[in-house]
């Protein structure tokens, strides 16, 4: 009797340890589901590779106090306009910011690092148009602080042009342009701007080798794969991108060869932004939506009712 009664007590130990195995397993499958589903995840770790490597492979020299500057007055920024406009605070999005920032921005001011994040993040509230904001929060910021100050610029040619990085950025970009549906405009805007510099080089006679170089160029796979493919400030429609893309090289690769700015296609990024929804306007799409998002029962993003709060987190 007291062996049958000792069989029984193991036995429902066995299988409350089985039980507690499978919720456990289902938890992290739940978890690894959740982490692949959303395509930040991605872009914030692959960044985060692209910093380490700045800083203990390139010896950029990134200052602590740089980082956290940018990581703090981003994710500070957007914790005060959750706040203020009653949304739940999510911090995936200004990381990636913050990370951009860390990762092309030079200067020896920490209140310009400060500043940073602060024009970043808060561009995304202050300028929208039908509830969806205009510019690239890391691009507008690295854009205003470059001309308003001597003591900060933007530093392209920091990444160098080897072909291994260029080979690790475009796995790197295609995995995560892949899993925002955006992966067409980096592939538009690359096609671009290499049929300008080829073209260029035919025309003035030079060997291809140097247009081959400058498509390896680290911070073009970078602004390629990781800034002008941002899901919520690109065109909806998958025809408005190609077209918003080749504009935007069209434009970059005047800027840089015509007025000798390195960074030209980060200006162009800015100065055509607000065409987004003009393209918005004739090629109607339904508008990008993070998975921890409800979209509204609107399909075509043409008339919007009311002022739609879902870009925020972008």
């Amino acid at each position: 009797m007291v062996s049958l009664i000792e069989e029984q007590g193991q036995k429902a130990q066995r299988e409350t340890r089985g039980e507690t195995s499978f919720f456990t397993r289902l938890k992290s499958s739940k978890l690894l589901t959740t982490l692949f589903r959303d395509p930040r995840h991605f872009q914030i770790t692959a960044l985060s590779t692209l910093v380490m490597m700045g800083t203990f492979y390139y010896a950029f020299g990134l200052q602590l106090w740089h980082v956290l500057a940018c990581v703090g007055s981003t994710v500070g920024t957007q914790f005060v306009g959750d706040k203020i406009t009653g949304r739940k605070f999510d911090a995936r999005s200004p990381m990636i910011s913050a990370l951009s920032l860390t990762l092309l921005l030079r200067t020896g001011s920490i209140w310009l690092s400060l500043a940073a994040g602060i024009i970043a993040i808060g561009s995304k509230y202050a300028v929208r148009w039908r509830g969806k904001h205009i510019f690239n929060p890391a691009n507008v910021a690295l854009v205003i602080l470059a001309l308003l100050f001597d003591s900060a610029w933007v530093s392209p040619g920091q990444w160098g042009a080897a072909p291994w990085l260029a080979i690790a950025l475009f796995g790197l970009g295609g995995i995560v342009t892949k899993k925002a549906s955006r992966w067409d405009v980096s592939l538009a805007f690359l096609a671009s701007y290499a049929a300008l510099i080829f073209g260029r080089a035919v025309w003035l006679g030079d060997p291809f080798a140097i247009p081959v170089h400058q498509m390896q160029s680290g911070a073009l796979l970078i602004f390629a794969f990781f800034m002008i493919s941002d899901p919520k400030t690109t065109p909806n429609a998958r025809v408005g991108r190609i077209l918003y893309a080749a504009l935007v090289a069209t434009i970059g690769f005047t800027i840089q060869f015509a007025f000798y700015k390195s960074a030209g296609v980060i200006i162009a990024l800015v100065l055509t932004a607000p065409l987004v929804p003009f393209f918005d306007y004739f090629f109607p799409a339904s508008r990008y939506y993070w998975p921890n998002q409800t979209p509204p029962r609107v399909t075509p993003d043409l008339k919007p009712k009311g002022v739609s709060h879902d870009t925020v987190q972008a």
